[in-house]
């Protein structure tokens, strides 16, 4: 009897294992979808920003594999405590890697738009700093779900700020481009949708970390403040 629970627990621990590694494989898979969303729209690519387009349709694939390995888990497994955590953790973060490669998808396809416009001397460069430090962000998100780390967790949340506010120097750059020379109306208004992809994948990053202490301590923090969440959760308030 001992024998046959150790099996089950070791089986069910090994499909755990699974559904965290598929989330990561999915995780990187958005990451390439960002990237080459970003390289297509800087270099005028339009191949490439198509293959983006055809490709999330293997994004979606993946979040209907991994969901529904999760609904077999809860049936067979019925988890308690911090299984059925991290069951739901995984959910509600292969819905937002999910939304991030819409939004990849978004942007490849400004980037087709724009390939058949004439191309600014700076080359983007007004979205290329926030496309950078969007993807970063995102990196480091999946590193701290992959090491179950709340302390990187909460470090990554707070970059959602700095996102924002590159958001909004950059929307108003590219406002007053608009404004000096109305030519470039048509082109600044795609440019305008890339960018703000951009800060939605920022936001759906942020909720990944929501999700991560979560997972780890069981506290839903989604409407606290960080500085109440850093208070509560490692004990400290920032200085």
């Amino acid at each position: 009897m001992e024998q046959m629970h150790t099996h089950i627990s070791r089986q069910f621990n090994t499909e755990l294992e699974d559904i965290r590694s598929r989330v990561l494989q999915m995780g990187g898979l958005v990451e390439q979808q960002i990237e080459h969303a970003m390289d297509a729209l800087i270099k005028g690519d339009t191949a490439q920003g198509e293959a983006v387009i055809m490709n999330d349709t293997q994004v979606n694939k993946l979040e209907v594999t991994i969901d529904e390995e999760c609904s077999q888990i809860i049936a067979r497994r019925q988890p308690t405590a911090s299984d059925l955590r991290l069951v739901v953790a995984v959910i509600k973060t292969i819905t937002d890697l999910e939304r991030i490669g819409d939004e990849a998808e978004k942007i490849a396809r400004m980037a087709v738009r724009l390939a058949g416009e004439e191309r600014p001397k700076n080359n983007y460069a007004e979205i290329q700093a926030l496309g950078g430090y969007v993807r970063h962000m995102l990196h480091d998100a999946l590193d701290a779900f992959a090491r179950l780390d709340i302390e990187a967790a909460l470090r990554v949340a707070r970059e959602d700020q700095k996102v924002d506010q590159k958001y909004d120097g950059t929307m108003r750059q590219l406002i007053t481009y608009m404004m000096e020379d109305p030519r470039t109306i048509s082109r600044m208004l795609n440019v305008i949708w890339a960018a703000r992809a951009l800060e939605r994948i920022g936001d759906h990053s942020s909720n990944i970390c929501e999700y991560i202490i979560y997972l780890v301590k069981g506290k839903d923090v989604r409407h606290t403040s960080l500085d109440q969440v850093e208070k509560e959760i490692l004990g400290k308030i920032n200085s």
